[in-house]
């Protein structure tokens, strides 16, 4: 099919059958991608990175245009595996009844081709269009997140191929496509707490030291601990205890070590190294022999770019209809990287069923969203037009 027949559900559907399993050296939907674009007129890069210990992943930068303005869609194709419970073929990219079903249908194959088809009609009815529209694409976003977008933000400082905002795709509506938008999101700390003591019988324990109850001790004062009342776009920041282990299989003895892994969720009020101190600050109030191991560094960010929120608020309401909630809830996205280049802000399809068996989005809302991104084009670049599109 041509390129000028192709619409963006012909495309999602390409890129569904694309079986780009994250954490798996699978090109496939980038490929189907960079075959779009390069006929467009833009220059395609495709970068693979690794690391000892990691597998390596591909990505793709495109650019189109040469100065300018620099407008930048970014995204990952990678998806997490189907997993059980799915009625339909989650790599066949059925329509049903006016449904696109697939892994990838809604995060986030369907935005990637939405970009690809609004930028090619906004391109082809601006010929006299001055400025750069650019892809990020990654392939490594659901799972370990090392050799994608983190590693693509200093290649882009390196070529000086800085954008001057970007916009990624992420699924963003909650009911209805428009509803939403995230300005930022929350930052992620894992931490792992061990307490060590000394091995012993249970009808002794003054021969013994029982770090379990030092564990209790420490969780509890952590779990009860009100971090904060949250702030005008984030909710309340939150901790969660998500495992606790004690390798012991007696009943009879006190073991030796205890551990536990807990999560927070945290808002703009708080740092990633303030944390981390009153962790060790709570624990070193009940244990004296104890170790604390952490997992993510990435703290919370809020899009302080009023004129990009208001931009993309308006193409939503001239396509939707709908005025759009700024929201920073859910998970992390490659935004908490992106955002260090430039203005960064999400939007994209209904979230209900991603990571879902049976994961699907509505064709007419793979057209919608396709019209809010070129719109988004049109306002960006209205001075930069002959005219002819905005």
């Amino acid at each position: 099919m041509s390129l000028e027949k192709q619409d963006a559900i012909t495309f999602a559907r390409r890129m569904i059958r694309a079986i780009s399993l994250s954490g798996i050296h699978d090109p496939g939907a980038l490929a189907a991608l960079e075959e779009f674009l390069a006929p467009l007129g833009f220059d395609c890069q495709r970068l693979t990175f690794s690391e000892d210990g990691t597998y390596p992943v591909d990505n793709l930068f495109a650019i189109f245009g040469q100065e300018g303005r620099h407008f930048c869609f970014a995204g990952h194709t990678d998806v997490v595996p189907p997993g059980d419970g799915w009625t339909h073929d989650p790599f066949g990219a059925e329509v049903i009844d006016g449904i696109l079903y697939g892994r990838g249908a809604v995060d986030m194959k369907t935005s990637i081709a939405a970009f690809a088809i609004a930028t090619r009609d906004f391109v082809s009815s601006c010929p006299k269009f001055e400025g750069r529209i650019s892809f990020l694409i990654t392939g490594d976003e659901e799972y370990r997140a090392i050799n994608g977008t983190r590693k693509l933000v200093p290649w882009l400082r390196e070529h000086r191929q800085i954008p001057d905002i970007c916009l990624i795709g992420e699924p963003t509506s909650r009911v209805t496509l428009g509803d939403e938008i995230k300005i930022g999101r929350r930052g992620t700390l894992s931490a792992e707490i061990k307490v060590s003591g000394t091995q012993g019988h249970v009808a002794y324990p003054g021969h013994a030291d029982n770090p379990v109850t030092k564990l209790i001790s420490i969780l509890h004062s952590l779990q009860s601990h009100e971090l904060d009342d949250g702030t005008q776009f984030f909710e309340p920041s939150n901790l969660e205890i998500v495992n606790i282990h004690v390798d012991n299989q007696s009943r009879n003895i006190i073991p030796r070590e205890a551990s536990a892994t807990l999560n927070i969720r945290f808002n703009d009020q708080h740092s990633n190294p303030g944390l981390r101190a009153w962790i060790e600050d709570e624990c070193q109030k009940t244990a004296e022999d104890f170790a604390v191991t952490y997992y993510g560094d990435d703290n919370a960010f809020l899009n302080t770019d009023d004129e990009f929120s208001a931009l993309l608020k308006r193409a939503v309401q001239d396509v939707t209809g709908k005025e759009p909630a700024l929201t920073t809830g859910g998970g992390t996205s490659d935004a908490r990287f992106i955002k260090d280049l430039c203005p960064t802000i999400e939007f994209g399809p209904c979230s209900a069923t991603a990571h879902k068996a049976d994961e699907c989005i509505r064709v007419d809302e793979i057209e919608e969203l396709t019209q809010v991104y070129r719109r988004v084009l049109e306002l960006y670049f209205q001075d930069d037009q002959d005219g002819s599109a905005g």
